[in-house]
């Protein structure tokens, strides 16, 4: 399938959740697929990009090991999606990477995310957090800049003074998820 006819498959995309994945479940059964995916998923400026993100999620839900080859552009390019609907999906899939390489289970995320890629993902995601964008996106970031900073201290002292600063001014579901966040870097630092 070239390009133009995956981007329109995926214009016809609804974000039913059976849509979704059935979209994911092509990519997976034919992973050539997946570079074209992460073409039209940094089509930014075209709401196509959103369809894209959604079924990268999926995919990446299902194997994350997918993303391995492309680390480079993904990470590099994070910085420039800029679709709410686009942010969310994508924001997990950083979360995902950063269980993956802290996972007790040795995995080959874990060999092939470098200390560049780990610095574009925490810029993206701080960006995020101090953004005006939903709380889902703001959840996964949380829960990857907790893990990035088991290793890096100031990331942890960044992520508490914004859940701090934002605490009150939020919705309860991101209090919830700023309180359980605090909580285990307090715990993380004993």
């Amino acid at each position: 399938m070239s390009l133009e006819e995956f981007y329109k498959e995926l214009s016809n995309i609804t974000a039913l959740r059976e849509n979704r994945l059935k979209y994911a479940d092509m990519v997976l059964k034919d992973m050539r697929l997946f570079p074209k995916l992460i073409d039209i998923l940094f089509m930014v400026d075209d709401k196509v990009s959103c369809r894209a993100a959604w079924v990268f999620e999926f995919v990446c839900v299902e194997y994350i090991y997918a993303i391995i080859p492309h680390l480079d552009r993904f990470t590099k390019n994070l910085k420039t999606i800029h679709f709410d609907s686009a942010i969310r999906p994508i924001a997990k899939v950083c979360e995902l990477i950063a269980k993956a390489y802290y996972s007790k289970k040795s995995n080959t995320l874990q060999k092939a995310l470098t200390p560049t890629h780990k610095e574009l993902i925490i810029e993206a995601c701080f960006d995020w957090m101090i953004s005006d964008i939903k709380i889902a996106p703001k959840a996964y970031t949380m829960e990857t800049l907790y893990l990035f900073g088991k290793d890096t201290d100031w990331i942890h002292t960044e992520l508490v003074l914004i859940l701090e600063q934002d605490f009150h001014t939020q919705s309860a579901g991101y209090k919830a998820r700023a309180k359980r966040t605090l909580e285990k870097i307090k715990k993380n630092r004993k």
